[in-house]
């Protein structure tokens, strides 16, 4: 009986693990940085004046990437926004496991290089400890949203969150999964 593996978590095991091994001279495997998960996040600005909004993108991100997606509410009262403790003003979902493999294999593959004059992701979005986080201008470069039937077009904020302890080590990592950093 043979078991599905997604292919980036096959690629880590086989090509990432020794490839860091090798460069950054670890002495075990287990010392290597994986990834340990992905958190999309939309902030919806227009929600305010209509819910439809964050409905609508909570079901977009469910299609994206494979798992229920939650509203996020806001925190706090803020008058000049019309904005009330508790609205829902966004969406976000975590990945883990299988599911973030096959979401990095898809946005690697598929959608980043949908993306108009595309060049690159920009190096500047690590945290110093190892987390990268970039934004994408359009969430229609994903294959699963239909062009179409989406009313409007919103951004959203991607960070790959590693257990890497430098930004070397993690830049490393993502450019051994084959991440299009730009030069």
């Amino acid at each position: 009986m043979s078991t599905y593996a997604p292919r980036m978590r096959n690629k880590y095991h086989d090509e990432v693990v020794p490839s860091l091994q090798k460069k950054f001279n670890y002495k075990s495997p287990m010392q290597v940085p994986r990834i340990v998960k992905i958190a999309l996040n939309q902030g919806l600005g227009d929600a305010v004046g209509d819910k439809k909004i964050v409905d609508q993108a909570v079901e977009e991100m469910t299609m994206i990437s494979g798992q229920r997606a939650q509203a996020t509410k806001s925190r706090k009262d803020i008058s000049n926004f019309k904005l009330r403790r508790g609205m829902p003003i966004g969406a976000r979902v975590t990945l883990r496991g299988e599911r973030m493999y096959e979401f990095l294999d898809r946005l690697i593959s598929v959608a980043l290089p949908r993306t108009r004059d595309f060049h690159g992701v920009k190096a500047s979005g690590f945290d110093g400890h190892g987390n990268f986080t970039f934004g994408v201008k359009e969430q229609i470069i994903f294959p699963e949203i239909d062009i179409d039937k989406t009313p409007r077009i919103h951004g959203m904020d991607i960070t790959v969150v590693t257990t890497a302890k430098t930004d070397a080590e993690a830049r490393a990592l993502l450019t051994e999964f084959g991440f299009p950093f730009t030069k």
